[in-house]
């Protein structure tokens, strides 16, 4: 069945893990009549997690898209997962979903999944509903869990549900304070029951409540409210429309996915209250012009959809799209604006959890999926040429969290980068880097989780064993006087021999590179050697004599030295300048230097102590502190790298999960004796291996 944009609501399921959202999806799929029975997550079967790693951890780790049809609507529900490190796949879903659903549990506090959540909606001025989850479960408490939500998050919070419970404070069902009806669980429906006596005071109390939300929505409504007039229905649902969209009023509301308590419910607000494809917060991008515009989603103009997403497994790889304009069908071409490539689209699917189901065509406003497009990424737009728009990428996050990856069995290297290249198809969120000077592949990810699956799906889809290490850093070596030392080859093998003869005076320079130099008099040296000199000492740079590492700022010059019309040569005078230079060095006052990062941390305010006391355990200079709103600053400091390689994991402990950073090279720095001994010694440790 087509659906028009109107009758399409597009939300994405937020909020902290555990907190029941993929669970949440069965009962929609359940009380509707799309499942026969629900699937659990300890079993691994339900729609939403059917990776092999979701089931082994029982965790949502991909984002998936399940539809539900509900009183002539097609919901679009994005499942995300809640663990942090997979906060990339929010970012897809958020990406292309009009409103968001946020799923928390009924005791336990307000969760920091919960709060991050809020802020991801807050910055895309997305409309959102509250879903108190887990009102099957002993011991719950609404009311609490209702005056945390507002304490936290304001006056917008409004609840459209009030629990009706037992004497043994046991939830039985949920009144719709809107409608003034009460409903208690039958199988996959709903049945209506008389509304408990001593609940009509509270729902009158709270109806009133949002007449007056209403009534603020415009200066019409004001007045009538004023004037004492009741609102119609159609007027009522007008306001909280408005409402809703402009993030005015948040409605709560409360059930349990398990035994569909408020499903049905919540399902009715979905429709009546979020706003369709058409009025959802328009995505943004450049022209053709190269200016920066807003995309308006319009029915009736040139196709155009947005990739948000890509699946390359066992079934077959697909490109996971919201369709902006116009209607997309399968063998239509369209313009990639990430590559400006004509790419003609593949068969189109309807995608419920790794299930597929082949449509002729998507129309504007669905989400759906395109087989076989090996050319298109996430964050490509597909478009018609004669309206040209390159939408703005999914923001991720920078990855923070590195190791170093090797195979168990010698030569398997190019099996890993193959692996790992079809993964970040699928997952960009993370990086891979061949560092030339460290001769390692180094993975980086948004922590230790993330990286631990990457790791299993090297095993499992592509045979592929690996280990990880901590990736080594990458010091450098200077002097720090000037030293003149002579270098003499000379070796007489029978018939000619080889002799070079030089004295180089090497000195500290501000050059990162060699600054090579040559004061030679009267030819005690010819010119023609000059060349080979040169080549020794820059050879010779690339191990400094310390650890190992490369030799930086550093200026040598050669002053002097001799040579034999028949014996010289250029490889007797490069050996010569590298004989010279083991000669100078150690006696130069050589120094380490140690790579040093700029750290931005983002903490709440009631962390700051503990976060400012573990910096300067790690060496860290403060450099500045910034309030940034909403009880929270950004730290910023420069710290050692060799002191933050586990640093992601250490932070995200030290707050709860409520801190964020990110970290960027700036310069080398002298390595402090202590760290410097230590360096040493790993490095000599490293080289006996």
């Amino acid at each position: 069945m087509s659906y028009s944009p109107h009758s399409i609501r597009n939300i994405c399921l937020l909020g902290h893990g555990g907190n029941g959202k993929t669970t949440l999806v069965e009962s929609f799929l359940h009380m509707t009549g799309a499942i026969a029975r629900m699937g659990k997550t300890t079993d691994g079967s339900t729609v939403c997690d059917y990776d092999p790693e979701e089931i082994k951890r029982q965790i949502s780790i991909s984002a998936a898209v399940a539809p539900v049809e509900y009183n002539g609507c097609k919901i679009n529900v994005l499942d995300a997962p809640g663990n942090f490190d997979f906060a990339g796949e929010v970012a897809e879903c958020l990406s292309v979903a009009d409103a968001g659903v946020l799923v928390c549990a009924a005791k336990g506090g307000l969760s920091v999944g919960t709060e991050r959540a809020w802020r991801l909606l807050d910055e895309r001025k997305m409309p959102r509903i509250v879903y108190i989850s887990k009102m099957d479960e002993d011991n719950i408490d609404f009311n609490s869990a209702f005056d945390t939500l507002r304490e936290c998050f304001g006056k917008s919070v409004a609840p459209l549900v009030v629990p009706i419970w037992d004497e043994n404070k046991k939830v039985t069902g949920v009144v719709d304070v809107l409608h003034k009806r009460a409903f208690e669980p039958a199988g996959n429906k709903r049945k209506e029951i008389p509304i408990p006596a001593d609940k009509v005071d509270v729902i009158n109390e709270i109806y009133d409540q949002l007449m007056e939300s209403v009534a603020e929505t415009s200066e019409e409504f004001m007045e009538k409210f004023f004037g004492g007039e009741a609102f119609t229905y159609a007027e009522i649902m007008q306001g909280l429309r408005a409402g809703v969209k402009d993030c005015s009023m948040v409605p709560v509301v409360c059930g349990s996915a398990l035994n569909g308590l408020g499903t049905l419910m919540l399902l009715d607000i979905i429709v009546d209250l979020l706003p369709d494809p058409l009025e959802g917060v328009p995505p943004t991008g450049v022209n053709k012009d190269g200016e920066r515009e807003e995309f308006i989603t319009s029915q009736g103009a040139v196709p155009a959809a947005f990739v948000f997403k890509t699946v390359a497994d066992q079934y077959g790889k697909f490109s996971f799209i919201k369709v902006l304009s116009g209607d997309i069908t399968s063998d239509m071409t369209l313009v990639n604006a990430t590559t400006g490539q004509m790419e003609k689209l593949g068969r189109l699917y309807i995608m419920k959890g790794k299930k597929s189901e082949e449509v002729k065509e998507l129309l504007c406003g669905d989400i759906g999926a395109i087989g076989k497009m090996d050319k298109v990424k996430t964050g490509d737009t597909l478009c018609d040429a004669r309206k040209f728009i390159k939408l703005d990428p999914i923001p991720f996050a920078e990855p923070n969290f590195s190791r170093a990856i090797a195979p168990k069995t010698r030569g398997q290297e190019d099996k890993i980068a193959a692996g790992l290249g079809r993964l970040n198809e699928e997952d960009p969120t993370f990086t891979v880097v061949n560092n030339a000077e460290t001769h390692q592949m180094v993975v980086t990810t948004a922590g230790d989780i993330q990286m631990d699956v990457l790791v299993n799906k090297l095993k499992s889809r592509f045979n592929v064993e690996v280990e990880l290490s901590e990736p080594r850093v990458a010091y450098r070596e200077k002097i720090r006087k000037s030293v003149s030392k002579q270098g003499r080859h000379k070796k007489q093998t029978g018939g000619s021999g080889q002799f070079g003869d030089v004295w180089i005076r090497f000195e500290p320079c501000e050059s990162e590179s060699l600054e090579f130099c040559e004061e030679v008099v009267g030819g005690a040296v010819p010119k023609n050697f000059f060349p080979a000199v040169e080549k020794g000492l820059r050879e010779a740079c690339v191990h400094g004599v310390l650890a190992g590492y490369p030799m930086v700022n550093l200026k040598a010059t050669l002053y002097d030295g001799s040579y034999h019309p028949v014996d010289s040569s250029e490889i007797a005078f490069k050996t010569a300048a590298q004989l010279a230079y083991k000669a100078a060095l150690p006696e130069a006052s050589p120094v380490l230097l140690e790579p040093v990062g700029e750290l931005k941390v983002t903490v709440p305010d009631n962390y700051m102590g503990d976060v400012l006391g573990d910096l300067n355990k790690r060496r860290g200079r403060v450099m500045d502190m910034q309030p940034i709103g909403g009880g929270q600053q950004v730290i910023t400091a420069e710290a050692p790298m060799a002191e933050l390689m586990t640093y992601a994991i250490d932070l995200r402990a030290m707050t709860q999960s409520r801190g964020s950073f990110t970290l960027h090279f700036v310069r080398y720095e002298e390595c402090p004796g202590p760290a410097q001994e230590k360096a040493i010694a790993a490095a000599k440790a490293m080289a006996e291996e």
